[in-house]
């Protein structure tokens, strides 16, 4: 597993808040494996395995319509700027973290 690989589950809220999200940590992480697009589903997923980015970037945020639940998971440094690029571009909750030997888990709650 590369230092930036992540991995970001959205639940609430729709697939344009889900995609907000994401476009939040393109600043981070360059893009993703691919933007949440299906419309009719409940919970959304995204995948950032680019290398090379050293900072948290700029977040590109827009806003969000609803609340929605984030839980990032990955390496603790790519656990550590997902964390902070979302602080910083949307009123963020703690919601709880676990770790492991190699992966780091942290949830969040981001409100409009």
């Amino acid at each position: 597993m590369s230092d930036t690989q992540l991995t970001v589950t959205i639940d609430g809220g729709g697939a344009d808040d889900a995609r907000v999200v994401v476009r939040a940590l393109e600043g981070a992480f360059g893009a993703p494996d691919a933007l949440p697009s299906d419309d009719s589903a409940t919970v959304h997923m995204a995948t950032f395995a680019s290398e090379g980015r050293t900072g948290a970037g700029q977040p590109r945020a827009g806003r969000l319509s609803a609340p929605v639940n984030v839980t990032v998971q990955g390496t603790p440094l790519a656990v550590r700027r997902a964390r902070d690029t979302l602080a910083g571009a949307f009123a963020a909750r703690d919601a709880g973290a676990a770790s492991g030997d190699q992966e780091q888990e942290w949830q969040l709650l981001l409100e409009p």
